[in-house]
């Protein structure tokens, strides 16, 4: 992807087969979160583009399914009250998100009912209550002890975090001891024609930035399973935008710890703490699902781009 390539362009191409209720789509590889898979952000992101003006307001995405990069899939968009419902699937029609977007006066949409995913469990269907277990290798909800301001590990290929990724964001996550954040300033290919920010750009940060706290939280890889993001306006392009999720907030489902809720804000401008709320344009409130042992493979590719000690302040037990 060259520089003069935006992103709203890159969305509208991966949105050109069919149209109406039924459109076939193929993600680009520059859309990869994890190794294989899509962004969770960039999926919120072609849901908006979908829904064209009925949209902008609030994305909800409940994930059953990992989303292929490069293969034919199948987007069902119909009308909805105040906005349209999104369903992603396979070639072969099995779900793999279910989705609705609505306007910026729109109701709260509730996330999708409890489902069975793909490795057999249950994912919980709303923001989970109170919980002070977990399992992982930390074996405290803090997670990793306390240090002063660490950067996190940066990918070759991801859509956020991606040194190499020509179309991506390329951002730089940072966390401490109460906090994951960053501050993003915009590259051309995030700039619409009306002065305004791609939506991508806020679903994926917020995505981010929450896979890191479950992450941190249990020293283990993982996925995003839902992803409800409310956005108060549409940025500016132009203007830096700031990241941040407090890790005291990260709460395991009580029925199942491998499930942690988490709330992410992104501001416009610098935001000095997570209480100043005055700058707020997007909020997410994103479940991370942690998968023992998925962390493997993931540190294998981060080591080429990041030191080692980078990679063991997260994963410590993937890297002796």
């Amino acid at each position: 992807m060259s520089d003069a390539t935006r992103v709203d362009d890159v969305f509208r191409n991966a949105l050109g087969g069919g149209d109406g209720d039924d459109r076939s789509v193929t993600l680009p590889p520059a859309f990869q979160g994890l190794p294989g898979m899509a962004h969770g952000g960039t999926v919120l992101a072609l849901f908006d583009a979908a829904a064209g003006d009925a949209g902008h307001g609030h994305i909800v995405g409940h994930y059953v399914k990992r989303v292929p990069l490069g293969a034919p899939l199948r987007l069902a968009v119909t009308p909805a009250t105040d906005g349209v419902a999104c369903r992603l699937l396979d070639a072969s029609g099995a779900l793999l998100v279910d989705g609705r977007v609505t306007g910026w006066n729109g109701p709260t949409p509730p996330v999708p009912a409890e489902r069975v995913n793909e490795s057999g469990h249950r994912g919980p269907s709303r923001v989970p209550r109170d919980g002070s277990e977990r399992w992982g290798v930390w074996g405290a909800i803090s997670g990793p002890p306390m240090m002063s301001d660490q950067p996190l590990p940066v990918s070759s290929t991801c859509f956020v975090c991606g040194v190499d990724n020509g179309l991506g964001l390329r951002a730089q996550l940072r966390f401490d001891e109460r906090s994951v954040r960053g501050t993003w300033h915009p590259r051309p290919a995030f700039g619409r024609s009306d002065g305004s920010l791609a939506v991508a750009a806020v679903t994926s940060l917020l995505d981010e930035a929450a896979f890191w706290l479950g992450a941190l939280a249990t020293g283990e890889s993982g996925m995003t399973t839902v992803l409800d993001v409310s956005l108060a306006r549409r940025p500016a392009f132009g203007r830096p935008l700031t990241v941040i999720g407090e890790r005291a907030h990260v709460v395991p489902a009580p029925d199942d710890s491998r499930y942690l809720a988490t709330e992410v804000r992104l501001f416009e401008g610098r935001a000095a703490a997570p209480e100043d709320h005055g700058n707020v344009v997007a909020t997410g409130r994103i479940v991370f699902v942690a998968v023992r042992g998925a962390a493997r493979r993931l540190v294998n590719g981060l080591l080429s781009v990041n030191a080692p000690e980078v990679i063991r302040r997260v994963f410590p037990a993937y890297l002796g």
